[in-house]
C-alpha cells in the first residue's frame, strides 16, 4: 500500500512541482529525485509478475551513451560552469527512467490501471489549470505577456511548453471518447477531460499545441470513421466562429505585411528559421556537436540571436551532441513507435478500454515527436516525466493482462521471410515456417 501510495504521489508532484515549493537541500539534487529514490526503496524485495525485457530500454540507453559521450566533450571542448552542466546532464538521464520504474512498478493490473487513470487525471487538471489562467487573463486582444502556462511555469515563458503537453494527451481523452464502448460514463469523463484539454491549449496561444489538437483529432476520427470524420470537419469549420478573437489574431500573426507590401512570416516564426540556420552552421564547425548544454553559448557566433534555444529539439541534439546523437534520438522515437504497434496488437480484442487506450497512446507518441519541432521540450521534466510513466504504465498493463490470458501472447520479434514477401513460400515450399 505504502508503495502505490508514493506512485501517486510522484506522478503528481512531478506535474505540479510548482505548487510545492520545497527544496532538498542537497546542491544539484531535486526534491523528484528524491522521491524517486524512496519508491526505489519501497520496490525493493517485493516480487514483479512481469519479467519480459522493456522494449525501450536499448534505445534509451543508446540515446544516454550519445548524451554522455556529448556532456563530456563540452567539458573537454569549452569548459564552463561544472555544477550546472552536472545539473543539466542529470535531468536528461533521469526523466526517462520514469518509464522503466513504471514498467517495473510491481503493481497488480487492477492498481496498474488505476495508476493509468491517475495519468489522466493529472493531465486534465493540468489543462484545467491552463484553462482557468486563460479566463483569468481573458480573451480579448492577444497579448503576448498573457499566455497560460499552466503547472508548467510562473506566467508566459511556458506557454509553449504547456501547449505541447496539452497536445500530447488530448489523443488519450479523444480515444476514449470515441472507443469505449459500453462505458457511457467513463466516456462523458473522457469528453470533459478533451474540454479542459482544449481550454488550456487555446489559453496558451501556442500554434504548435493547435496543430497538434486538430491533428490528432482528425487521425483518430478517421480511425473511428471516415463519415463520422467528415461530418466532425463540418462542425468543427462552424464551431471555429465561436472561438475567441484573440485566438484568430495569434494565428494570422504567423503571416504578416512587410513594409513593400509582400507577405512575411512573424517575428517569432523567422527567429526560429535563423536560430536553426545557426544550429546548421554550428555543426558544420563541429562536427562532433559543441557539447551538451551548449548551444545558448554558442548560437550568437552563428546568428543575431544570443542565448536563445533552439525552438527545435532535433536541432539542438544535432547541434549539442552531433549526427550520432540524433540518430539515437530517432532511434528511440522509432522504438517509441514499436512500442505502440506492440500494445495495439496484443491489446486483448473484447476489452474497449484496452484498445482505446492503445490507440490513443499510438496518436500522443506521434504528437510527442511532432512537438520537437517547433520547440525543445523533450528533456523537459514536468512536461515529459508523465508520459514517459505512461509508457511504462501501459506496457506494464498489457503483458500482465497477456500474462492473466485475457489476449494472445505475441512475441515482438522480426517477420519472417516469408512473412516479409509472401511469394517467397513458393521458391522452397517444403521449408516454410
Amino acid at each position: 500500500m505504502t508503495l502505490k501510495v508514493l506512485l501517486f504521489a510522484q506522478l503528481l508532484y512531478v506535474v505540479d512541482e510548482i505548487h510545492f515549493p520545497i527544496k532538498s537541500g542537497i546542491p544539484g539534487v531535486a526534491p523528484v529525485n528524491v522521491i524517486f529514490l524512496v519508491v526505489l526503496l519501497a520496490m525493493q524485495g517485493k516480487p514483479d509478475p512481469v519479467k519480459a525485457p522493456a522494449i525501450l530500454q536499448k534505445s534509451i540507453y543508446y540515446f544516454y551513451g550519445a548524451l554522455t559521450f556529448a556532456f563530456l566533450w563540452a567539458q573537454v571542448r569549452a569548459s564552463g560552469d561544472f555544477m550546472a552542466d552536472l545539473t543539466y546532464y542529470k535531468n536528461a538521464l533521469f526523466f526517462p527512467l520514469f518509464y522503466i520504474l513504471h514498467l517495473r512498478c510491481k503493481q497488480d493490473e487492477k492498481s496498474t490501471r488505476q495508476l493509468l487513470i491517475w495519468v489522466m487525471v493529472i493531465a486534465a487538471v493540468a489543462g484545467l489549470e491552463g484553462l482557468l489562467e486563460g479566463l483569468d487573463y481573458g480573451f480579448g486582444k492577444y497579448n503576448p505577456f498573457r499566455r497560460a502556462s499552466g503547472p508548467f511555469g510562473v506566467d508566459w515563458h511556458n506557454a509553449n511548453r504547456a501547449g505541447v503537453f496539452y497536445g500530447m494527451f488530448m489523443p488519450m481523452f479523444v480515444a476514449l471518447a470515441l472507443f469505449l464502448k459500453q462505458r457511457k460514463l467513463w466516456r462523458i469523463a473522457a469528453i470533459g477531460g478533451a474540454v479542459v484539454i482544449a481550454g488550456g491549449a487555446i489559453s496558451t496561444y501556442s500554434r504548435q499545441a493547435y496543430f497538434l489538437i486538430l491533428l490528432s483529432i482528425v487521425l483518430l476520427l478517421v480511425r473511428k470513421s471516415i463519415i463520422l470524420a467528415a461530418i466532425m470537419v463540418v462542425v468543427g469549420v462552424t464551431a471555429v466562429g465561436y472561438l475567441p478573437d484573440s485566438v484568430f489574431q495569434r494565428v494570422e500573426e504567423t503571416k504578416q505585411q512587410g513594409k513593400s507590401g509582400n507577405e512575411e512570416v512573424d517575428v517569432s516564426t523567422a527567429s526560429r528559421f535563423e536560430l536553426w540556420a545557426g544550429g546548421m552552421g554550428m555543426l558544420s564547425h563541429n562536427p562532433l556537436g559543441v557539447g551538451l548544454n551548449r548551444f545558448k553559448d554558442e548560437i550568437g557566433n552563428y546568428s543575431g540571436y544570443k542565448h536563445m534555444d533552439a525552438h527545435n529539439f532535433y536541432v539542438l541534439t544535432l547541434a549539442e551532441c552531433g549526427p550520432q546523437g540524433l540518430a539515437t534520438l530517432l532511434f528511440l522515437i522509432w522504438t517509441l513507435f514499436r512500442l505502440a504497434n506492440f500494445l495495439r496488437a496484443n491489446a486483448p480484442p473484447d476489452d474497449p478500454e484496452a484498445k482505446a487506450l492503445t490507440i490513443g497512446f499510438t496518436v500522443s507518441t506521434l504528437c510527442m515527436a511532432l512537438g520537437g519541432i517547433y520547440g525543445s521540450p523533450t528533456l523537459e521534466g514536468n512536461v515529459m516525466a508523465l508520459y514517459w510513466a505512461m509508457c511504462g504504465l501501459l506496457e506494464r498493463y498489457i503483458r500482465l493482462k497477456m500474462q492473466n490470458g485475457e489476449t494472445k501472447i505475441e512475441v515482438d520479434r522480426e517477420p519472417s521471410l516469408v512473412e516479409r514477401f509472401p511469394l517467397a513460400a513458393y521458391i522452397r515450399p517444403n521449408q516454410q515456417k
